[in-house]
């Protein structure tokens, strides 16, 4: 007997074939390795940390996660694209020092600073960006060079307009209060305070995250990030892709900058220098790969609030906060472990 299947049969053969069990899309999620990970830091500070389970201490744990986070989300989503930004840090105060102090010299309303700060911002932004497609240099060296000159000219021209290496306070001219609220108030969510920022950082997760996974330009960025040849062999416009990842960088960090202004009334021109590792280190330990093309917003969001809990668990356990550095490199280490693993096993099964 030699019968034969109807075609439309063999097609839901194949579709069942070809279906995903709920196991296997769970594991082939890059923030799985955060989310255990998260999970054991907070069972392990619950435990050994009298006061983490308080609802202050919860409020104080957002916020650290929060001023990461912000920074965090365009970071991965740069890293997936496969490339890096060494001077975020430091572009979060330039940020903050373009307000003030074109602020406080044009005795203008604190909002005038505010925007001149975005247009400066978004053009270092482009800045990195544009010379990156243009020379198709590493982007390390590209942004380890804008890192170098940000930092000399947030000391130079502050030092040389103000005299000191420190702005002046604004927290008397007009428009302040209202950029505070904005940039800088306190909520009061059932009985915890919770600062902006954390309104911040999970609106810019929300949209990430609808980015890469409902948009085109998202799937240009894993695109870009497995192969810039490739991708552009089928159209993909990489060039565009890149600026406009650095575009979403200096526009978190003049987020953070104006948060930074507002909450301190002054800004230190030194600041920011090294907390571009931190956020490459969030956004590691969430599942971005360095090799790029792989990573989520949700799993940097898992990364900066690993960051809060350890560095504020470490505080309320009382122990030397020397030892941060040190859980923090840990995490680091068993994350990328444990993502590599994950990801050898999700591609093991298909």
């Amino acid at each position: 007997m030699n019968a034969t299947a109807p075609a439309d049969e063999l097609d839901h053969v194949d579709e069942w074939l070809l279906r995903t069990s709920p196991l296997k899309k769970l594991l082939a999620r890059p923030e799985l390795g955060s989310l255990v990970g998260a999970l054991a830091v907070f069972v392990f500070f619950a435990v050994v940390a009298d006061g983490f389970l308080r609802p202050s201490s919860l409020g104080t744990v957002l916020y650290a996660a929060s001023t990461l986070g912000i920074m965090a989300v365009p970071v991965a989503l740069l890293m997936i694209g496969g490339e890096f930004d060494l001077s975020a840090g430091v572009l979060v105060t330039s940020s903050a020092l373009v307000s003030s102090m074109f602020s406080y010299q044009m005795t203008a309303n604190v909002w005038v600073g505010v925007g001149v700060s975005l247009l400066v911002t978004l053009g270092v932004g482009a800045f990195n960006g544009f010379v990156l497609t243009r020379t198709r240099l590493p982007s390390f060296i590209i942004t380890l060079g804008a890192f170098l000159m940000l930092t000399g000219l947030n000391l130079g021209l502050t030092k040389l307009i103000t005299g000191t290496v420190s702005t002046k306070t604004i927290a008397d001219m007009e428009g302040f209060p209202s950029a505070k609220a904005v940039f800088a108030s306190t909520l009061t969510v059932g009985g915890v305070d919770l600062k902006v920022t954390v309104l911040w950082w999970l609106g810019l997760v929300a949209v990430a995250t609808w980015i890469l996974l409902r948009t085109r330009f998202g799937n240009w960025i894993f695109a870009v990030g497995g192969g810039a040849d490739a991708a552009r062999a089928v159209g993909v416009p990489v060039s565009r892709t890149r600026i406009g990842l650095y575009l979403g960088v200096a526009f978190c960090a003049w987020i953070s900058g104006q948060h930074l202004l507002f909450s301190f009334d002054v800004v230190q021109s030194g600041e920011g220098v090294g907390n571009e590792l931190i956020y490459i280190i969030a956004a590691v330990i969430g599942g971005c790969l360095i090799t790029g093309g792989y990573g989520s917003a949700i799993g940097s969001a898992v990364g900066a609030l690993i960051f809060g809990m350890t560095s504020k668990g470490i505080v309320y356990a009382e122990w030397n906060p020397d030892w941060f550095t040190f859980f923090l490199g840990a995490m680091l280490l068993l994350a990328t472990l444990l993502n590599a693993w994950i990801r050898k096993r999700v591609e093991a099964t298909k």
